[in-house]
């Protein structure tokens, strides 16, 4: 019987960071984007921040965030952007004074989806545990921790 304890902790140790790390994020856009590399996490960061607004073909950027009390975005904006809700806030009130709004908001996994696919240039973020969705491309894979940490932009 005690050699099975340390392989049920190594077991249960693995369980339970994979719990901890949860599911990727797929960063998808419009099949109008082509880039010939993913996207790095600070890529989808400055994106999301508007400090990179336009593709390497010149048309604009359209990021689209999901609805602020979605977990995606929860993990998204932690493991992402190093931010939580209050800092951003205080980050687009900031920004709207320079003439600049925050990315369009969808209230679903699904309208985000629909509005990618319909508006060129667009770029969301889905959980990766349904796997790649239709009628989009994929340009990054983010493995983001569920409860990743906050900071500041």
């Amino acid at each position: 019987m005690r050699r099975r304890r340390p392989l049920l902790a190594v077991l249960i140790g693995l369980f339970l960071s994979d719990m901890a790390r949860g599911e990727d994020i797929l960063v998808v856009a419009n099949p109008s984007v082509t880039l010939g590399h993913p996207l790095s996490t600070g890529d989808v960061a400055a994106i999301y921040l508007l400090r990179l607004t336009l593709w390497p073909d010149g048309n604009a950027i359209i990021p689209v965030n999901r609805e602020i009390s979605s977990d995606v975005r929860a993990r998204f904006t932690a493991g992402v952007l190093h931010q939580d809700n209050a800092s951003l806030i205080v980050y687009w009130n900031e920004m709207h004074f320079k003439g600049k709004a925050p990315p369009v908001v969808q209230e679903s996994e699904q309208a985000l989806l629909t509005f990618i696919r319909r508006v060129p240039g667009s770029v969301g973020y889905v959980s990766g545990g349904g796997g790649v969705p239709e009628g989009v491309v994929v340009l990054a894979r983010l493995p983001v921790a569920a409860g990743s940490g906050g900071g500041s932009p």
